[in-house]
């Protein structure tokens, strides 16, 4: 479906949409009358516009990969558009975006991972001696993924969207959510057992 809408990259800064708390409502209120007025593509590219840059950032926090997050940000807006019609508004458009987000990422996430299963079959049986170099470099990063399996995959989230992806704490809670004091309170649990983790193994 071609909505004509080409929305900013994923790792692009987020301007409108961090404007403060009346342009946000009244962001919100244009989208939303767009929506009850049929105007799927008018909504879409409001959308795109103030909300693209926090799907972006959250995706990439995600898959850790810039064109994955630029696929998945796309795919997110154009479901978005074909959902418009069941957007009952229990939520801000805002927290509804970034709930696509994160269940498209999910089933990303697992769809790689089971290719990646696939292709290490082939990997080991053809794979060469490893120089030091990369071997400690697979060792490294090893030990950050062991550190961050500590943590409780909510508080694991909210850490990666935080800090990886550079969102506010308040748009860390409308992504998992929940308050912005329970998304404070979760980094900082992160915090706290990756320092434990890393002083442990020392």
């Amino acid at each position: 479906m071609d909505t004509g809408v080409v929305p900013a990259t994923a790792g692009g800064s987020q301007k409108q949409s961090d404007g403060g708390q009346s342009g946000g409502t009244a962001i919100e209120q244009t989208i939303l009358e767009a929506i009850r007025d049929g105007d799927g593509r008018g909504a879409l590219t409001l959308c795109a516009r103030h909300h693209g840059p926090a799907i972006g950032r959250l995706c990439m926090a995600i898959t850790g990969s810039q064109a994955e997050a630029d696929d998945l940000m796309q795919e997110t807006l154009l479901a978005a558009h074909d959902a418009f019609t069941s957007f009952r508004g229990d939520g801000s458009i805002r927290s509804w975006l970034l709930g696509i987000a994160r269940r498209k990422c999910a089933r990303h996430i697992e769809r790689s991972a089971r290719r990646e299963a696939k292709l290490r079959l082939v990997h080991d049986a053809t794979k060469q001696p490893e120089t030091e170099e990369l071997l400690a470099t697979r060792r490294r990063a090893e030990a950050a993924r062991a550190a961050l399996d500590h943590v409780r995959p909510s508080e694991r989230e909210a850490l990666l969207l935080r800090y990886v992806s550079e969102l506010s704490y308040r748009e860390v809670g409308s992504a998992c959510g929940i308050e912005e004091t329970a998304a404070r309170k979760r980094v900082s649990r992160a915090i706290a057992t990756l320092r434990h983790v890393l002083d442990r193994k020392e």
